[in-house]
């Protein structure tokens, strides 16, 4: 497996069963905790009841004012408990989605950049080298004396070349596996050579292989509609002569087989009259390089590149083709959302409180009804549009969320507890524009809170009117 087709560092995954172990260990310990709290200030109150044995008067008052305080904290932390129950198994139930989620995007990365990896073809231009005799001059020392010693020396140098017409065409398939992308290219070059020295005559055309080729077949290189023979195996240079003043034309033609993407590179050398043709012919195809070719053709099942220069350029950078895979957008977001789930939940949970009575079991089914919407926003968020899958299941849950009120003032309060608490806060957390949703959300929530408690606007029990 790839590297970077991993989990996101440091979250509990469930899935593991060490966490797993782990998980149940801290909750067994929490719930102990809780227990002797309470059990504790049973026996306090039982205690400071039995100090009170002697007046009965104050004895009475005291029980059955702690009695009224114990049952209602009883109940208070019954609810505590489920929230936080709730909340608890929630964070690790959503950190170990999140992390199957994350696994899944960056395995799909892994597999787009896996199936347009591998070495490039590059082409470079040929060079045309001839050696010339250079004086220089050097210092010795002789029998104790500093001499001056003038010689002279091979030197390369190298025609600019006088025209450049390359066609290639390439076609694209995959490897055995069938994961990585391969280009076959069938290159043909003809490269015009002017000798404008005067006393210079002997040449070397030195028209070397693509790099990164898996494939060479049918390698040529012809002078003059004549093919030249390689002097030394595993060398492109190949000698002619030219007279000062005359031309000649080589022509380059192979078919190579390597990775996905060709370039042709200047090398650094000045062109002139160069025209570069490419098809692709396959889709999607773009040109590798920022300079925009003259004309880009296409018919559907083929892209032709073309750049044409017609005086003299010189190209920094390679140009060529490669394929042009779809960007692959909005990664992270869905793991964001799940992180951030339990944190919404007591958002929404806290409103349904704070606006309707709230049983236990009322809390439970909300809360399942929450983190399975979630589930299911995961899954349907690597099939569709993350968007309209959560206004789709938004729809589902405020069907569900109806039947929380025990008549229509009541339901129509946990609609707007649900559209601020939960709704919108997921909807603004896959929207770009999340800090204006996010506030929109709050707003909504402090302005149904304040009409529902501060000014009366809205009454649960109209019929007690």
């Amino acid at each position: 497996m790839s590297s970077f087709a991993q989990g996101i560092p440091g979250l509990p995954d469930l899935t593991h069963p060490t966490e797993l172990v782990q998980f149940g260990t801290q909750v067994l310990k929490g719930s102990l905790l809780l227990v002797f709290l309470v059990v504790a200030l049973g026996v306090a109150i039982a205690l400071i009841s039995f100090s009170l044995r002697r007046n009965h008067s104050e004895q009475l008052i005291f029980l059955g004012e702690w009695a009224v305080r114990y049952s209602q904290l009883l109940r208070g932390l019954q609810h505590l408990a489920l929230v936080l129950i709730l909340l608890v198994t929630g964070f690790f139930f959503c950190s170990t989605l999140s992390n199957r989620y994350h696994h899944w995007e960056q395995a799909k990365v892994a597999q787009v950049t896996q199936s347009v990896a591998g070495e490039k073809l590059e082409q470079f231009a040929p060079q045309v080298r001839y050696v010339t005799q250079e004086p220089y001059t050097y210092t010795t020392q002789v029998n104790g004396k500093i001499v001056q010693v003038n010689e002279t020396r091979e030197v390369n140098r190298y025609l600019t070349l006088a025209g450049s017409q390359i066609q290639v065409k390439l076609d694209q398939s995959t490897d055995v596996r069938g994961r990585s992308s391969i280009y076959r290219a069938d290159y043909t070059a003809d490269y015009k050579v002017v000798n404008q020295l005067k006393n210079i005559s002997s040449f070397f055309f030195e028209a070397p292989p693509p790099n990164g080729y898996t494939l060479l077949a049918s390698y040529k290189v012809e002078r003059d509609r004549t093919r030249l023979q390689q002097t030394n195996p595993g060398e492109y240079s190949f000698p002619f002569r030219l007279q000062p003043g005359e031309e000649t034309s080589f022509r380059v033609t192979y078919q190579a087989q390597g990775g996905p993407r060709w370039v042709y590179s200047a090398a650094s050398q000045l062109l002139s009259n160069f025209r570069l043709s490419a098809i692709a012919n396959f889709a999607p195809a773009d040109f590798a390089s920022g300079v925009v070719p003259n004309e880009i053709k296409g018919d559907g099942r083929s892209t032709q590149f073309t750049w044409i220069f017609d005086d003299n350029v010189s190209v920094k950078n390679p140009l060529g083709v490669f394929t042009n895979t779809d960007p692959i957008r909005h990664t992270g977001i869905i793991p964001r959302i799940l992180l951030l789930a339990p944190a919404l939940f007591l958002w929404w949970i806290l409103l349904l409180y704070w606006s309707l009575p709230m049983s236990l079991k009322n809390v439970a089914i909300a809360g399942g009804i929450f983190f399975a919407c979630l589930l299911a926003l995961t899954y349907l968020g690597r099939l569709m549009n993350a968007q309209l899958a959560w206004t789709l299941i938004s729809l589902v849950l405020l069907f569900l969320t109806w039947g929380l009120g025990s008549n229509r003032s009541a339901s129509l309060a946990a609609i707007i507890c649900t559209i601020a608490g939960a709704i919108l806060p997921v909807f603004g957390l896959l929207v770009p524009f999340s800090g204006l949703t996010l506030s929109l959300a709050g707003l909504l929530s402090a302005v149904w809170l304040a009409v529902r408690h501060w000014y009366g606007w809205y009454n649960l029990h109209p019929e007690k009117q």
